[in-house]
């Protein structure tokens, strides 16, 4: 059944898609009066819904039972630098897959891409089509890109598992880490660009509490190894 994001202040006496939603409905899937669909809040809220009334810009709606879903287990923060080309793209939409809280791009010393206005927002774009498209009830938050530097000063308190996909000397395997912390409901996972991170910055991550992983023999592209340390983390604690 197709799936549509209802903003939480929708949810109303009379609750209306609006805006490209009312568009792809309207426009893209030409659905009728009658039809029925599942509308999300983007914050573990979903309902059954039956289509009123279909207009350009404005589907009129009737709910039918609401109901709660449970957010994925650990609550997962990538902290990502911003790679190359169009691979945050497909991050941030293989990271909702894999049930992502929140995203924070980052910008590295040796991170390429400057990210220009708009980033943000399209990635936003991406992350809701994404839970569109995988029934994800919990939309992801996406940050505005920070430097490095900014963000880690903030890290020191933050709870819960913190960890850094790193090539530097030392970088225990991830498996192993991992068993050591059976209980985590919460992690912070840090992913560098192309270049790795620096010395410095691996440096102030460990200051910061984080702990250095290592993902084994074979250097992963960066997309590759947010995703295989994403999967990890859902394998080994969602419950």
């Amino acid at each position: 059944m197709a799936r549509f994001y209802l903003p939480p202040n929708a949810w109303l006496a009379e609750p209306a898609l609006i805006g490209d939603e009312a568009r792809h409905l309207s426009q893209v899937l030409r659905m009728k009066p009658g039809d029925s669909v599942i509308v999300f809040d983007g914050h573990g809220r979903r309902a059954s819904a039956e289509i009123l009334a279909v207009s350009r810009d404005r589907v009129a709606l009737k709910l039918g039972e609401i109901l709660p879903s449970r957010a994925p287990l650990p609550a997962i923060t990538l902290a990502q630098a911003i790679p190359k080309g169009k691979n945050m793209d497909l991050i941030v939409q293989k990271s909702v897959e894999l049930g992502i809280a929140a995203i924070q791009p980052l910008v590295t010393r040796y991170t390429v891409v400057q990210p220009g206005d708009g980033k943000s927002e399209k990635w936003r774009r991406n992350a809701l089509e994404a839970c569109k498209q995988c029934g994800q009830d919990t939309l992801p938050e996406i940050a505005e890109p920070l430097s490095f530097e900014k963000w880690i000063v903030s890290q020191a308190e933050t709870p819960g598992l913190k960890l850094i996909a790193s090539l530097a000397p030392g970088a225990r395997p991830f498996r192993e880490v991992l068993k050591d912390y059976p209980d985590t409901t919460q992690a912070t996972l840090l992913v560098g660009p192309e270049g790795d991170f620096s010395t410095e910055e691996t440096a102030s991550a460990i200051a910061a509490g984080f702990l250095p992983i290592s993902l084994g023999s074979i250097v992963l592209r960066v997309e590759t190894a947010t995703l295989f340390c994403l999967s990890a983390l859902r394998y080994e604690f969602d419950r």
